[in-house]
């Protein structure tokens, strides 16, 4: 139930913003932090909305009278990753080893870190920024980079930049693409979009790991 109850929030973005927008005012902000925050900063949190969210946000900010200045948006929520990420970054470092041999939840997949761990391997340090634009493996980077005990100032570095493109380009994105009428008229296609293509990557990456477990097994 709940599940389904944010499944329909994650797909009527703009809708949802809406009335949080009428209901809270200007504490919509504090909101949007942390939502931004908890899905960079949480391992437990990878499956709140990112990229969708952000979009509908610079959307949001381009639309007459709706509350919501970019000006101030954007630069909080490149604030609420890039602390999220730095957050994620110390508990994977100090307690990561004691959290991800705990059991599967409901939340909490230990699969999930194996498959960043491999994009990790792949892409080095600049997982961090590429990771970004990655849901679940955005989650779960800095976290890996923690328990790997990445150089902190290549880590702080990469972060900066990651949370500056990230925010930067789908808030900006909203905000100039978000109003044009197509877009406005067919925006939950839009969002379902958005959900699909970042997905993908992450998906391929899943489907090749296991790929390649079932042939080591087999070799065995």
């Amino acid at each position: 139930m709940i599940s389904m109850m944010l499944f329909d929030a994650i797909l009527h973005l703009d809708t949802q913003l809406l009335t949080w927008i009428q209901e809270y005012g200007v504490w919509i902000y504090a909101i949007l932090f942390l939502i931004i925050f908890a899905e960079t900063g949480l391992v437990v949190a990878p499956f709140l909305p990112g990229d969708s969210l952000l979009f509908v946000v610079g959307a949001l900010c381009g639309m007459p009278n709706t509350g919501m200045e970019l000006e101030i948006a954007a630069p909080l929520l490149m604030l609420a990753a890039f602390l999220g990420d730095n957050t994620n970054y110390w508990i994977g470092r100090l307690i990561g080893g004691k959290l991800i041999n705990r059991p599967d939840s409901r939340f909490f997949k230990r699969e999930y870190v194996d498959k960043t761990r491999a994009f990790y391997d792949k892409h080095g340090g600049k997982t961090i920024l590429f990771a970004r634009f990655l849901p679940i493996i955005r989650t779960f980077a800095p976290f890996v980079a923690g328990i790997a005990k990445m150089r902190y100032q290549i880590f702080l570095a990469f972060s900066a930049g990651g949370s500056l493109l990230w925010i930067g380009s789908l808030t900006l994105a909203g905000y100039f693409f978000g109003n044009i009428p197509f877009v406005k008229d067919n925006l939950t296609l839009i969002i379902v979009g958005i959900i699909v293509v970042s997905l993908t990557p992450a998906i391929r990456q899943l489907l090749r790991h296991r790929r390649q477990r079932r042939e080591e097994a087999a070799e065995k």
